[in-house]
């Protein structure tokens, strides 16, 4: 087993020393923003190398055991096995972490599920990605904020925007971008007809206080709206929700889940710097560009996963060829099979 290879412990070590270092240099805490990134990098690495050496560990001990046992000790082989199982389920997620290699990986995700092509049936479909998400990121111990919401004329949303808190939370979501197809028997059709709905979802990195974007008041254009609740909350009445526009680039974010108007207009200024910095970085446009070539219209042959629930059961992912017949397991929040099977595609590409 090639454990240096995967998991490049020396470097990481060597790495944890460089930062060190630079935390006991006596201008470290000038720059607060440049101090949390490195104390959350330092951070991530002494996790990941700790969980290495706990790993081998029990990697070593396992194969001291497996060398003494008689092959008669059936109660020690089956304890052997279910150790093993273990180990292995471990690795993976070790493995898992490790293909999250890049500097905003760690962070939040702004995440936005948009209704595509479909009408009700759309919107519908949008809702039930909005709880499949949802139950993924509480499984993982994730934090999910609402910061906009709009509903549908009749049925489910026709978009919302959440901040996903969590470690790796980006790192893991950015799997998700694109659009998903729904295929099923339709609850809104009175003759039970096969119908087809398409939904996109969008996901940038949350960079927090990082992020330096020059941004002149005289580009935005502020307006403050009457917002609505969603999903049983009370409805807010007051003219707190904010929508902001960068007039040179025709970006528009709104937040409306504050009664405070002042704490709805940091949200959404946020959100804008966090796309604009993604615009302005040329690799994030140059992916971004691509990401868009490859989505398209939010429309039939553009889908990166297909859900179908009528006329057999399946989940296929169209990039790495992935697939469930457990259709009902993966709505649950069961996506870690998928986002797996795509951070390998995307390495094997890098």
């Amino acid at each position: 087993m090639s454990w240096g290879g995967i998991f490049d412990a020396d470097k990481k070590e060597l790495r944890i020393k460089e930062l060190e270092a630079v935390m006991s240099e006596p201008k470290f805490w000038s720059d607060q923003a440049s101090a949390n990134k490195t104390i959350r990098e330092l951070k991530s690495l002494k996790s990941t190398l700790q969980s290495y050496r706990n790993l081998r560990e029990i990697f070593t001990d396992l194969k001291e055991l497996v060398e003494i046992v008689e092959p008669s000790d059936e109660h020690s082989i089956l304890a052997i096995e279910k150790d093993m199982a273990l180990f292995a389920k471990q690795f993976d997620q070790m493995e898992f972490s490790q293909m999250l290699g890049e500097p905003e990986d760690a962070n939040n995700a702004i995440f936005s599920i948009n209704a595509g092509a479909g009408g009700t049936e759309s919107c519908d479909w949008a809702s039930m990605l909005l709880r499949m998400y949802t139950r993924w990121s509480e499984d993982k111990g994730y934090k999910v904020k609402t910061i906009d919401f709009l509903p549908g004329e009749q049925a489910g949303l026709k978009n919302v925007t959440l901040i996903i808190e969590g470690e790796y939370a980006y790192g893991y979501l950015k799997a998700e971008e694109g659009v998903h197809r729904l295929v099923r028997i339709s609850p809104f059709d009175s003759n039970k007809r096969r119908h087809t709905s398409f939904a996109s979802v969008d996901v940038i990195s949350d960079l927090g206080d990082d992020i330096k974007v020059d941004i002149q008041e005289k580009d935005l254009r502020i307006d403050v709206f009457r917002a609505g609740g969603h999903g049983g909350q009370g409805v807010n009445t007051t003219d707190s929700a904010v929508r902001i526009t960068h007039i040179p680039t025709g970006l528009v974010v709104q937040c409306q889940n504050e009664r405070s108007q002042l704490k709805n207009k940091a949200t959404a200024l946020k959100v804008l710097y966090a796309r604009l910095h993604q615009q302005q970085s040329d690799k994030q446009a140059e992916q971004a560009q691509k990401d868009y070539a490859s989505k398209g219209d939010i429309a039939f042959g553009s889908q990166i996963r297909s859900y179908v629930m009528h006329p057999y059961s399946m989940v296929k992912d169209h990039r790495t060829e992935y697939e469930t017949s457990n259709v009902q397991a993966v709505m649950d929040g069961g996506l870690d099979g998928f986002i797996f099977a795509w951070l390998k595609f995307n390495a094997k590409k890098s």
